[in-house]
């Protein structure tokens, strides 16, 4: 059935929904009432709206159905703002709930889209993305063989899970790399524990925080209990948020809590005032005064961010490794009517200095970039081929008692060679006459 054989009406209340819609997006101010024909432009465009509806479901080569055509356009609206708001259908919606509390099987990497691509953010430890050796700033390209271009973050995630041990493959392009690169990935349960730990030293302890979830804050506070605890309590402490994508705000901001007695954390600001907020720290019952190294690189995103940030602007630790990636935008969830959702920004946070997070990231105090570090032989230098004094004809021996009688047993035979005479020292200048000093050397060396 086309257009010409329904109401108009019809239309108009689809082109009312997107506009109740833009309202609801829109904040409350206390500006100054707009004029009536600043009041009629959002109408006008829903006008121009409805005509390109009732275009399309008439003359459009397919048939198109008219809620597909309007949840696109929502899904636009939304998508257009920035890259970490969208429109969600039911499955996206229940899906992004799994990501902080359920558990899930994929391959396990945080994306975003940039510029409209769609980018690792970071990949998640543990998992067979990790394993496989997928890094942050990777461009996924297709999935499947299907490409990326135009296809909605939700979807990409969609794609990329699936039941356990089924296998997808994903098609990147790499900045060093000349040809695409593609990995068959397995794909596996997503670990849910977001937090491990070991002893370096005696006294010297390492958290790793791959991500913030739900528990992540419990999860910490027991294992630096555990460190604390030990027959060597702590006297320093490694942090490492490297390719953590971030994730729950509150997570980010106990973590930092446990660092810190006073002061602010983080703030929010937004253009509504009732977004607008201060997280301060609190006073501790434990004893947290030794000094902190906090690891961070370009996949160190969000609640990553603000946690070094915080302790950053207080000097409460040393922040090493590379720039971060720069999210600092806050981001809300709301549901909506027959299970779709809606996330979108609400406000950008910001340090304790007053730093922006917002596209600059955290820079480290000392920049490092990751590698690894390979064992090698070192060969002799020329500090090992000079002559010391136990190298010289007739040096005293040292005085060890274990070798005083080696060493009386030495004085006795050179009395004997000095009465034979055949002295070390007559020997010893007529063979240096015709030698030079690096083949006496070497065979010096050889000898022993």
């Amino acid at each position: 059935m086309t257009i010409r054989s329904l109401s108009f009406s019809k239309y108009f209340c689809a082109a009312l929904v997107l506009g109740l819609i833009c309202l609801f997006l829109t904040p409350v101010t206390h500006a100054e009432s707009p004029s009536p024909a600043e009041s009629a432009v959002p109408y006008e465009s829903l006008k121009l709206f409805v005509a390109v509806l009732e275009e399309l479901e008439n003359n459009y080569v397919d048939d198109v159905d008219a809620n597909t055509l309007i949840h696109n356009a929502i899904k636009g609206m939304v998508e257009n703002l920035d890259p970490h708001s969208s429109f969600m259908p039911p499955q996206a919606f229940e899906d992004l709930q799994d990501d902080t509390k359920g558990e899930f099987s994929g391959i396990g990497i945080v994306i975003t889209l940039k510029d409209g691509i769609l980018t690792v953010v970071s990949p998640i430890e543990g998992t067979p993305a990790y394993d496989a050796g997928i890094y942050a700033g990777d461009i996924i390209v297709k999935i499947d063989g299907e490409s990326t271009k135009g296809m909605a973050l939700w979807e990409a995630v969609n794609r990329m899970r699936g039941p356990r041990h089924e296998e997808v493959l994903i098609t990147i392009i790499r900045e060093e790399e000349s040809a695409p690169l593609e990995f068959s990935l397995k794909r596996d349960l997503i670990p849910m524990t977001s937090v491990r730990s070991a002893m370096l030293t005696p006294g010297y302890g390492y958290i790793r925080v791959t991500n913030f979830r739900m528990n992540t804050h419990e999860e910490m506070s027991r294992q630096l209990e555990e460190l604390d605890s030990g027959t060597s309590p702590l006297k320093g402490l490694v942090i490492d948020l490297r390719d953590n994508p971030g994730g729950l705000l509150d997570q980010a901001v106990k973590m930092a809590d446990f660092f810190l007695d006073t002061g602010a954390i983080v703030s929010i600001k937004g253009r509504d005032q009732g977004n607008n907020q201060i997280y301060e720290a609190r006073p501790d019952r434990f004893d947290k005064k030794y000094p902190i190294v906090v690891l961070i690189n370009g996949g160190s995103a969000s609640a990553s961010e603000i946690v070094a940030g915080a302790l950053q602007d207080h000097a409460r630790a040393l922040i090493l490794g590379t720039s971060s990636f720069g999210k600092g935008s806050v981001q809300t969830v709301r549901p909506l009517k027959d299970g779709y959702g809606l996330k979108y920004t609400i406000a950008r946070y910001y340090t304790p200095s007053g730093r922006s997070i917002q596209a600059k990231g955290i820079q480290p105090d000392i920049e490092v970039v990751a590698g690894l570090v390979e064992e090698t032989r070192k060969g002799p230098s020329a500090f090992d081929r000079m002559l010391k004094e136990k190298d010289l004809p007739h040096s005293l021996m040292p005085e060890d008692p274990e070798e005083k009688s080696l060493e009386e047993a030495d004085t006795d035979l050179s009395g004997q060679q000095r009465q034979q005479g055949i002295g070390p020292a007559s020997s010893g200048c007529s063979g240096e006459a015709g030698t030079g000093y690096s083949d006496h050397l070497r065979g010096f060396q050889q000898s022993q």
